[in-house]
């Protein structure tokens, strides 16, 4: 059901766009109670017509559907919550169908709350307003220039240096008090919207002449804006300044809306908006994907390789090559953000290779993919190959192809895939790549940037465990070094990704913020671990979390994760032990724990068993398992070295200059 859609918007009256009876079709679906082939149509009625008709169909059957499957609707149509808050000084209402179709597109069950108009201050200072009711897991705060700042906006010219100067302080003084009262009272992500620079400043091309001018003044507030975002964890700058400027501001505004509606974006710029929006919940929510198949011919180069011969195809610094070196460049810094690369592409593979390793024009080399499929067999039994290969769920892989037929074969055979759309014109490849929200990162650990070499050294131990009869002998010749420590300053944005974003050995699936974690560290009897691990062949980095807090004689494990690239090596129980050893250590009895099954976590299901842990009870979210830390022991595997770092200072008041 994930689909990303090009930019491009085709007349809405051709076929493509409105496929005959689709809607008849949702609507008997429905009826007939087959609600999940409901979704998939309403997925396909958005990627063909994302128009503000359209929206109001999908969330009228959206409700529809919640109506009838009430609490199983998330998990029957495999549907991730979300629930976001608009601070707003501007109608934003039409913008709400529109986000939450957009939404449901990437998988997530959006629940949308509008502060009311140009309450925003309020809304933010006040402990008991309705925002903080709402308990919402991310806010937008959507300001206009000519609201917050309107004498910089509507009366520059009459200013003095001074004044000027004086005003642009005051709108940076209230952005600091506003977000430092937000996050007192609340975990939640804020994502805060920069101000917009006038098309026409009040004194001509003059303004151009200095810093001191109009346009200079609010990039100066834009700038502190982003220092503020950065010293706080979990807050976000959207810079509405360039997404104006990318689409053009004399086609963005519509003044007219503006003064009968208090709405300034053009009609047919209310999607950019939701999509701008969808780019930071995407990540959020983590939805993303971690893998980014590509094809060959005539996605990256032109034309067919079998045919045209290494000289034939299209790819160099001058047009029509150019396009795809554009997507080259695209994918690179794809990978830069800890995205992996892989190729599936019906093929000869020594022609294939011939075009990546030797074509002078090519920006992408073998090297920068994780794993390959180049052969003539379904796409998509290559992309569950590719999945296996890498670890990796099927939902965690987004495909590329020029060929409309093929993505359709994997829509329909997998539809858990986040399938791009690419448009008809080359030129628009690296485009579609970069709006795409499923890979959107918030934060950049240094796992990410090693990423495509992390999954090169896991190929050379995998060939290597090829060799030995046993798993034991083949984990000893690994020579692990395990290093496992309070979570801190500097690895808490990589604790709070793992959390969001690990989902086949995670026993309870709780998603966690920044913030959150943080606050955890700061109440007592919480303790948030983290686990490194390295081997001979290279440095897997931070691949685990447990998070557990004490209640009287026992001790409860909230959250117990571990890197899909490292399941089965064994830290899983290394990382247990510890959490064990450290409770008896503080006095508890027992440490218990719960299994939360859902669709994926299906790794994780036996562990505690696995590790002498007593069933206690069963209900409809999972069950309960408990250790007697007075009769048993866990102990670390002796071919994994541990190092346990005790005094390391935690997360809390201000780390790393955040708050």
């Amino acid at each position: 059901m994930h689909d990303s859609n090009s930019n491009s918007t085709p007349d809405s009256t051709s076929p493509e766009r409105n496929p005959p009876n689709l809607r008849a079709q949702i609507d008997a679906f429905i009826a007939e109670a087959a609600f999940d082939l409901a979704s998939l149509r309403l997925a396909e009625l958005w990627r063909r017509d994302p128009a503000s008709g359209t929206a109001s169909f999908v969330t009228s059957r959206l409700d529809d559907l919640r109506d009838k499957l009430r609490d199983k609707m998330r998990d029957k149509l495999a549907l991730t919550p979300f629930k976001l808050a608009i601070l707003r000084s501007f109608t934003v209402e039409p913008i709400v169908p529109l986000l939450r179709s957009e939404a449901f597109a990437h998988g997530i069950d959006l629940e949308v709350h509008v502060g009311d108009f140009n309450t925003y201050v309020q809304d933010m200072l006040d402990s008991q307003s309705s925002l903080y009711r709402f308990a919402p897991h991310a806010v937008v705060l959507a300001v206009r220039t000519e609201q917050v700042a309107p004498e910089l906006w509507r009366d520059f010219a009459d200013l003095a240096p001074e004044a000027a100067q004086q005003a642009a302080e005051r709108v940076v003084r209230g952005y600091e008090q506003w977000i430092g009262a937000f996050r007192k009272r609340s975990q939640s992500a804020l994502i805060v919207h920069s101000l917009e620079r006038p098309s026409s400043p009040s004194l001509g091309v003059l303004d151009g002449q200095s810093e001191a001018g109009q346009s200079g003044l609010i990039r100066q507030i834009n700038r502190e804006l982003g220092r503020i975002a950065a010293g706080f964890h979990g807050v976000y700058a959207l810079d509405y300044d360039a997404l104006v400027a990318r689409h053009g501001s004399e086609h963005w505004h519509d003044e007219r809306k503006w003064l009968t509606a208090r709405l300034p974006i053009a009609a047919g710029y209310l999607l950019e908006m939701a999509r701008e929006w969808m780019r930071f919940m995407v990540p959020l929510s983590g939805r993303t994907a971690k893998v980014l198949v590509v094809d060959l011919d005539n996605t990256l180069w032109g034309g067919v390789i079998g045919e045209d011969g290494l000289a034939g195809i299209k790819v160099g610094p001058e047009y029509p090559g150019a396009a795809y070196q554009g997507l080259h460049r695209a994918l690179v810094d794809l990978s830069r953000k800890g995205i992996l690369l892989a190729v599936c592409s019906k093929n000869n593979l020594a022609d294939a290779m011939e075009a990546l390793e030797k074509h002078p024009g090519m920006l992408v080399r073998a090297k920068h993919f994780a794993a390959m499929r180049i052969n003539w067999i379904d796409k998509a039994q290559n992309l569950r190959e590719i999945a296996q290969e890498l670890n990796v769920g099927i939902d965690a892989l987004a495909f590329m192809d020029d060929n409309r037929f093929e993505r359709e074969q994997v829509r329909a055979a997998l539809p858990e895939v986040t399938v791009i759309d690419l448009p008809k014109n080359p030129l628009e490849y690296a485009a579609a790549i970069r709006n795409c929200a499923a890979f959107e990162r918030l934060t950049l650990s240094d796992e990410d940037r090693q990423r495509t070499e992390i999954y090169a050294a896991q190929k050379q131990r995998s060939g290597a465990e090829q060799t030995f009869q046993s798993k034991e002998d083949f984990f000893r010749f690994l020579e692990q070094e395990a290093e496992l420590e309070p979570v801190t300053n500097l690895t808490l944005a990589r604790v709070a990704q793992l959390t969001q974003k690990t989902n086949q050995f995670n026993l309870t699936t709780r998603r966690y913020t920044e913030p959150q974690i943080a606050e955890m560290t700061k109440q007592p009897g919480w303790h948030v671990f983290s686990i490194r691990l390295r081997d001979r062949f290279g440095d897997h980095g931070l691949v685990g979390v447990a998070i557990a807090h004490d209640v009287g004689e026992q001790c409860e494990v909230d959250t117990f994760l571990l890197s899909c690239r490292v399941i089965g090596r064994t830290v899983e129980s290394a990382l247990l032990a510890h959490l064990a050893e450290s409770a008896a250590q503080r006095g508890r009895k027992r440490l218990e724990g719960w299994y939360l099954p859902t669709k994926k976590n299906a790794p994780a299901r036996d562990f505690y068993q696995q590790h002498g842990f007593e069933w206690q009870v069963t209900n409809c979210e999972g069950s309960l398992w408990t250790l007697d830390l007075t009769s048993c022991t866990l102990r670390c595997p002796d071919w994994i070295k541990l190092k346990v770092s005790d005094g390391v200072k935690t997360a809390e008041g201000n780390p790393g200059g955040k708050n």
